[in-house]
């Protein structure tokens, strides 16, 4: 890839030794001197700091927070509507056919949706967003940076520059003064563990990284630890896990769609795919993501066909995001199987160069979650 785009934190990253990647369009650390075994159970047992400045940061703003809550809730199936002032919640935008065309985090902030988007997904979902909701203004926010500060240590080392963080709970959002600079807390994450997003003005991201850092309980942490971190909490990678081609419900998101969205609902419907979606959670898929344990030490990655016996020929599943589980200390993966074989405690079978090895389906997360409710 050609000219990848910088983050306001990459001339820090090459100053920590990080190996840079493309990545979404940017050039993203993949790891940092420490390893990425190493850099995964910091942040388990520690504090993490990584760089999300890729994700898209966007404002949906109407005459009220009303206003745009419902011009949202006919593209994303949850209630935006009832979200509480300073709470935060997952999603995702649906296209027709029900497919998943990328999830993201939405945030009441009083007179307005701060929506955060994936990076490689944000051009497009923000176009989306504009053409469907003329009603609403759609602002990308271009001049800041996203941190992301995760683990058991996370709330003591926020707590240290502002403490009023500590007092914030899983999915809360805050503005606060951070290191001298103006930010929009959520206390959130990707990796399963307890922890905060933190939106902070580019010119003052790599003052605040510099201050989070200089704590002895934080490092900086890469890719490939945020990826196997994430595998291990159960969490899907869009483009991977789920994409246009796999529903909510498939996806085993049913969960996110609240009752009031649901057949029978307040607000039932009204969304792209609607039939679709609230008749798979009535009537259930044919297929669904489970998670899934190899045998032996050997990884299974993503694009492994599934087989219910060592003999078929016709795959039952295929793996969409495998990897070595350094907490779970085996293998660990993600997938699709047909649903009757989605039963934990089931015997499967991978094709692994050239043979087939046994795969146990498994529930997720692998780790427990560690969010403080």
């Amino acid at each position: 890839m050609s000219d990848p785009l910088h983050t306001p934190l990459y001339d820090l990253h090459l100053e920590l030794g990080a190996r840079m990647v493309p990545f979404a369009g940017y050039a993203l650390p993949v790891q940092f001197p420490m390893g990425v075994m190493k850099e995964h159970s910091h942040t388990r047992e520690k504090a993490g700091l990584f760089d999300v400045s890729h994700m898209g940061q966007v404002i949906v703003r109407g005459t009220d927070y009303a206003a745009a809550a419902t011009a949202l809730e006919r593209l994303i199936p949850v209630d935006v509507l009832g979200l509480g002032p300073d709470r935060q919640r997952y999603g995702f935008l649906t296209d027709d056919a029900g497919g998943v065309l990328d999830d993201l985090m939405l945030s009441n902030r009083g007179d307005h949706v701060f929506v955060v988007v994936n990076g490689a997904c944000k051009a497009a979902d923000i176009a989306h967003m504009t053409a469907a909701m003329p009603d609403v203004t759609v602002t990308e926010i271009t001049d800041r940076a996203l941190l992301a500060l995760q683990g058991p240590r996370a709330e003591a080392v926020l707590a240290a520059l502002n403490p009023d963080s500590a007092a914030m709970r899983f999915m809360d959002v805050r503005s606060l003064d951070l290191a001298g600079a103006a930010c929009w807390v959520s206390r959130s994450g990707y990796t399963g563990e307890d922890g905060f997003e933190i939106s902070v003005p580019a010119d003052q991201a790599v003052d605040l990284a510099r201050a989070l850092l200089a704590h002895a309980d934080v490092e900086p942490i890469g890719l490939g630890a945020r990826d196997s971190l994430r595998l291990e909490a159960g969490l899907c990678l869009y483009g991977h896990d789920m994409d246009r081609g796999t529903t909510p419900v498939e996806a085993a998101l049913s969960w996110a769609i609240q009752k009031v969205r649901r057949s029978g609902g307040a607000r039932a419907g009204g969304f792209p795919g609607a039939d679709t979606i609230l008749s798979q959670i009535q009537t259930g898929t044919d297929r669904v993501r489970v998670g899934l344990l190899p045998t032996g030490r050997a990884p299974m990655r993503e694009g492994v066909e599934l087989f219910a016996t060592e003999e078929d020929t016709a795959p039952i599943g295929t793996i969409t995001s495998g990897g070595f589980g350094p907490t779970v200390g085996a293998p660990i993966a993600m997938g699709y199987v047909a649903k009757q074989y989605a039963n934990i405690g089931t015997t499967i079978y991978g094709a692994l160069r050239g043979k087939r090895l046994p795969v146990e389906v498994a529930k997720i997360p692998f780790t427990p979650a560690k969010f403080k409710r």
